[in-house]
């Protein structure tokens, strides 16, 4: 006997990507339905992404693909959030973002991500949770089809939809920023501007001076002018090069800045499995490399769609795993045997490779010369606030971005939070960076926004990267003041 499928929630829920009134099961029947129930922290939701982008081109009037938000993290509730992420994961799909999960506990879903199908005739056909292969989903979206066209339910139409346009804007989500040489020595950042497919070179008085990449996503290599990076996060300069987390795309990329030639060195475009022995970087199929570090020849890389870190020897071309098992979780001990959760930021300091686990919401660290991982602040996959004080009881939640500052202090860019938090690592103490508040020059002076990236410079100026409010703000601490230095 057919199961037929809960009803879409007609209040507490909020649609994107539409042009009219939301969709019932009665108005979609006829056609398959497949919902993405994902969140919008989840390095694993990401990846379904493209695989249901290249469903909906191949189907487009016999599948309807509508995306179910429910919310991990508590700043993923907010519905203004939401549509910042919709927007930098370029999702034109409608999306139901159900705060109160009701959906979730309706249709049974244990994990994220998880795809639900409805068939044509309306019978719901069942849940598979992980990251989908694309040839097998096509295989039963095909089977699905022919039975509903062969028993007379196919009924092929579209959806109205319209997403959000995308605004013109010097930066759009930027990312990380780092500090790089260029000329007969001049200091400059670069920044990996994730929205526009770039990264974007500024001289310290913050006057963009080129851009590298066409703008078009995609993994080409050569000149600056028609490279093309994806949805880049991470970077690091070193030896007259800058080195690129381009995380979409899966791979690290190279740019020289002499020239602003493109080349990949480690990465082949596809999403990869576990990392679990050496091998050649350029032949190493990465997971969403997210940033990198960099000391005498050694690229490090935090690999975060397998919860690993990594390390490539660039004389010898090699990459192998330097800690993680694979598994999503909060484990230390023997980097062999430790579990990490998303590792989105790094940072070196001695012999110590610091790391912000995002999905911990943790701030962690492996030590290079013993091999082990030990965590500072953080518990586990669902501790998670906004609470300075002791490491043991401190909480982040959801952050993306770490630097070390000019005192020894750790500064962290606590997305979800919206702040930037700062910690001693020496006693575990964690504080709020704008607490007493900054004195703000800006005419119109905003809130941070999900910030991803920080970093400072040599005379102790906080540069944040505001990805949510598509922009550069600065916090100099001589004098306690803080601006906006580009967007």
């Amino acid at each position: 006997m057919a199961i037929r499928a809960p009803h879409f929630p007609t209040d507490g829920v909020t649609w994107f990507n539409l042009a009219g009134p939301p969709p019932t099961l009665q108005d979609l029947r006829g056609r398959l339905v497949i919902l993405d129930f994902w969140t919008f922290c989840c390095i694993n939701c990401m990846h379904v992404l493209p695989v249901l982008a290249e469903i909906e081109r191949r189907y487009p009037d016999t599948v309807a693909v509508i995306g179910v938000h429910s919310p991990k993290f508590t700043a993923e509730r907010d519905p203004a959030k939401v549509a910042g992420a919709i927007a930098r994961y370029g999702i034109t799909h409608p999306v139901i973002h159900d705060p109160e999960m009701r959906m979730w506990r309706e249709y049974a879903i244990r994990a994220w991500p998880t795809l639900g199908f409805i068939g044509p005739d309306g019978a719901y056909l069942g849940a598979a949770p992980g990251e989908p292969a694309l040839e097998k989903l096509v295989e039963l979206v095909d089977r699905v089809l022919e039975e509903a066209r062969e028993g007379g339910s196919l009924a092929p139409a579209t959806l109205d939809l319209a997403p959000a346009p995308e605004p013109a804007r010097l930066l759009r989500h930027p990312a990380k920023l780092k500090e790089f040489r260029y000329g007969r020595g001049s200091a400059g950042w670069a920044i990996a501007d994730a929205g526009h497919h770039q990264i974007a070179l500024f001289d310290n008085a913050g006057n963009e001076i080129r851009r590298v990449g066409s703008g078009e996503p995609g993994l080409v290599d050569g000149p600056a002018e028609s490279a093309r990076f994806q949805r880049p996060q991470g970077l690091i300069a070193a030896d007259g090069a800058i080195f690129v987390a381009d995380t979409w795309n899966h791979a690290v990329r190279r740019i020289d800045v002499a020239s602003g030639e493109v080349t990949t060195i480690a990465g082949t475009g596809r999403r990869g499995p576990i990392l679990k022995a050496p091998a050649p970087a350029i032949d190493s199929a990465l997971a969403s490399p997210w940033d990198l570090e960099y000391r005498e020849g050694v690229l490090y890389v935090a690999n975060a769609g397998t919860h690993q870190l990594a390390r490539i020897d660039l004389e010898t071309g090699v990459l192998e795993p330097l800690a993680g098992t694979g598994a999503e979780a909060l484990v230390d001990g023997p980097a062999d045997q430790a579990a990490l959760a998303q590792p989105s930021a790094l940072a070196l300091k001695e012999d110590r490779l610091w790391f912000i686990d995002a999905e911990t919401s943790s701030l962690r660290r492996l030590d290079l010369a013993g091999g082990t991982v030990s965590t500072l602040v953080g518990d586990g996959l669902f501790e998670f606030g906004m609470v300075d004080g002791p490491a043991r009881t401190a909480r982040f939640q959801h952050p993306l971005g770490l630097c070390f500052d000019m005192n020894g202090n750790i500064l962290v860019a606590d997305a979800y939070n919206d702040a930037i938090r700062v910690v001693d690592p020496e006693t575990g103490m964690v504080s709020s960076l704008d607490d007493p508040p900054y004195d703000c020059f800006d005419d119109l002076c905003r809130p941070l926004s999900e910030p991803a990236g920080v970093a400072v410079d040599d005379d102790g100026v906080v540069f944040v990267a505001d990805t949510g409010n598509d922009r550069i703000f600065l916090y100099h601490d001589v004098f306690r003041t803080s601006r906006t230095w580009a967007e």
